[in-house]
């Protein structure tokens, strides 16, 4: 058994099918399938229930999986563990919101590239759901998300600040109250995939309100630029970090049971962290402190 066999067999279970995971590992699929024969043969057991068009993996498989992960992060962390870099010399690959690509994302990358250049940085925007499981399987080592209704196995997620839900329209809008613009006003509505889309729709359905929905979009910008454009109003996160350049609108608090969402960084709890990852988190709750110290949030 060796590493080279496990990543293979992760990549299998990650990608489904024998041929997929061979884009992945960068061999035939010829190969892949002898690779996991070898490794059946190794360990003694069966891997793939192969009664089936498409192999799938056995119970015990999916157990070995799970191992398998850990072992790997722990190989590749093997060595930035030890050398006198800390850690702080490879490369991190991390999934951002859509949401934070204009504003906290990029202030705090460039922030943390600045104290620490050695380190490489990949980023990969994406809603909470794709993200966090993509950090589950271990195909990204940290995402800036929102709190996830159910935490994905073996993670950890570390609190950066709370932005409660505002209603936003044009700035040539007079009314001031957001109820009253939601029931006359056409609604843009924020994706209802992403899990802030569903705290806006469940906190509309609660108050009983009716709106006229016009578009469902998932890019914030995009709603901005509609309801500036006077096309409709929309409910959108009050962002701890503003983008630099943003669109004027009109925001309006929705009141006291305003809906929030809490965002913040999710990583998988059995890495060696690595102390790029923490220093990631430092670098984004150093931007939220500074702009906006009354929504930072502390990890418990």
């Amino acid at each position: 058994m060796t590493i080279r066999l496990l990543r293979t067999l992760v990549a299998v279970a990650d990608h489904k099918t024998f041929s997929a995971a061979a884009g992945v590992v960068h061999v035939t699929h010829a190969a892949v399938s002898q690779q996991m024969q070898t490794l059946e043969g190794s360990l003694g057991v069966a891997l793939f229930d192969r009664s089936r068009r498409t192999p799938e993996l056995t119970p015990v498989a999916r157990r070995i999986v799970a191992k398998a992960r850990v072992l790997i992060a722990d190989y590749d962390d093997l060595v930035p563990s030890v050398l006198g870099d800390d850690g702080l010399g490879g490369a991190v690959t991390l999934g951002v919101l859509r949401t934070t690509l204009t504003g906290l994302a990029p202030r705090a990358m460039a922030a943390l590239k600045a104290k620490f250049p050695q380190i490489g940085l990949t980023i990969r925007p994406g809603l909470t759901g794709p993200l966090a499981a993509e950090v589950e399987r271990g195909t990204l080592d940290a995402a800036v998300v929102t709190k996830p209704h159910l935490m994905p196995r073996n993670t950890v997620f570390r609190p950066l600040a709370r932005e409660p839900m505002q209603l936003i329209a044009a700035t040539r809008e007079v009314g001031r109250d957001p109820i009253a613009l939601l029931r006359s006003r056409p609604f843009i509505r924020f994706d209802r995939s992403a899990v802030v889309g569903t705290l806006i729709d469940n906190w509309i359905l609660s108050r009983d309100i009716q709106v006229a929905e016009t578009m469902e979009l998932d890019s914030l910008e995009a709603i901005a630029s509609m309801v500036h454009a006077d096309l409709g109003v929309s409910i959108v996160p009050d962002l701890a970090v503003k983008p630099q350049d943003a669109v004027p609108v009109k925001a309006l608090p929705l009141g006291p049971d305003a809906p929030e969402r809490i965002i913040g960084l999710l990583h998988a709890d059995h890495r060696t962290s690595t102390r790029a990852i923490d220093e990631v988190h430092s670098a984004l709750a150093a931007i939220v402190a500074a702009d906006s110290p009354d929504r930072a949030l502390a990890e418990p």
